[in-house]
């Protein structure tokens, strides 16, 4: 295999990670809430500013991300308490939830800028040389991200079929009224939603910091192909969406030779373009 394809790959396989942690956020609000959140991107990016907040002032990066991925999941549950029970209180239509979603994106990034300036930021990171991997020079970053994609992901399926909760959230992703005539504590269930959501997606953005730079938009751009993995992967699957993830992170990477990386989040666009006219569902059953 030629060297500088397989050097693709391991960086396509590094973004892919990412893209499923932050998937799967996105891919549990529309499967549970029916809310397609254009502010997720936004939550992302603000995961990698508070973990370059809290790393800027003397706290390992480890913690710095623990300590992120609290406060993003708090701005998420503002959200919830502020925005979206109230929208789900007057059963507001998906386009109204969508226009709202897209104003919170813009809200929360020039709240960004605000605050933090509009320049890039690095975390406080000792500099590591590359490991040499079959004549690929692999970052060490990128194999953490990976590495701790794979945790995050093997925490989440235990969580999904082993845990009351996690079959509680299946049972409303399935159909919320009868789970509420059930007995199932819906309330319980959005807010693990959102607990989950916010982790997975502060996580992304923590350890996409990790193997670029943190910077305001940084959300943004990975909005498109965060979409593309939850309709390629089928709405609503989180096994699906990262799946999907690894997919299109791997495809973007491997078309930067012919395309460019400006084109990037073209081809992102043009794999769910081509799902949605081939098959709409998805590759996989979109249900938890």
């Amino acid at each position: 295999m030629d060297t500088q394809f397989a050097q693709l790959i391991v960086n396509g396989i590094a973004v892919g990670s990412i893209i499923a942690l932050a998937a799967v956020g996105l891919t549990l609000t529309y499967g549970i809430l029916r809310l397609s959140n254009f502010a997720h991107g936004d939550f992302l990016t603000l995961g990698a500013y508070l973990t370059w907040l809290i790393n800027s002032i003397g706290v390992n990066i480890w913690l710095s991300m623990i300590l992120a991925a609290a406060g993003t999941v708090a701005a998420m549950l503002l959200s919830e308490k502020f925005l979206w029970s109230k929208m789900r209180s007057i059963r507001a239509t998906s386009t109204t939830l969508i226009i709202i979603s897209i104003g919170l994106a813009l809200f929360l990034r020039n709240g960004i800028i605000f605050i933090w300036g509009g320049k890039n930021q690095n975390y406080n990171l000792p500099v590591t040389t590359a490991l040499d991997i079959f004549g690929l020079k692999v970052p060490q970053n990128q194999l953490l991200v990976l590495g701790l994609a794979i945790l995050a992901i093997f925490a989440l399926h235990y969580l999904l079929q082993n845990t009351k909760i996690g079959k509680a959230m299946r049972a409303v992703a399935d159909d919320l009224d009868l789970a509420r005539v059930s007995g199932i504590n819906v309330d319980r269930v959005i807010f693990w939603t959102w607990l989950i959501a916010g982790t997975l997606t502060s996580l992304g953005g923590s350890m996409y910091g990790l193997i670029t730079t943190v910077r305001p938009n940084m959300g943004w751009f990975l909005i498109l192909p965060l979409f593309a993995s939850v309709i390629l992967g089928g709405i609503g699957n989180p096994y699906g969406a990262i799946a999907a993830a690894f997919i299109i992170g791997i495809v973007q990477e491997v078309s930067t030779p012919w395309l460019g990386s400006q084109y990037k989040q073209g081809v992102a666009l043009l794999i769910m373009i081509l799902v949605l006219l081939i098959r709409p569902k998805g590759l996989f059953k979109g249900t938890i």
